[in-house]
């Protein structure tokens, strides 16, 4: 199945979380092979809804809260390296809204 192409990529999940660099689980280090960063937080947002979003996702879990999904692929960065991702997605049961939840490296593809 595809998710919706209105599903919401919190900017702030991306500067905070995502490109932020963290004491433990820090994605930062791995997504600046491709080239992103602090100042590029626009591309990234930009290549996550037209990259990935738009690929197959496969049903992982669901609770109270909501489904969540997986999806599979490759980001292609502002320095032109791809990167093997897996990124983590939900629809929300109560307000019907899907979201970005995370990303991480694809060691099944690395």
């Amino acid at each position: 199945m595809r998710l919706p192409a209105d599903t919401i990529i919190a900017e702030e999940k991306l500067a905070r979380y995502l490109l932020f660099p963290q004491a433990r689980g820090d994605k930062s280090a791995f997504l600046a092979r491709a080239g992103y960063a602090m100042g590029t937080i626009d591309r990234l947002l930009e290549d996550l809804r037209t990259q990935v979003l738009p690929l197959e996702a496969v049903l992982l879990a669901s609770n109270k809260f909501g489904r969540y999904y997986e999806i599979r692929g490759t980001l292609t960065g502002p320095n032109t390296k791809t990167l093997a991702v897996r990124t983590i997605w939900m629809t929300e049961h109560l307000s019907g809204i899907t979201k970005f939840v995370t990303l991480i490296p694809d060691k099944r593809r690395i």
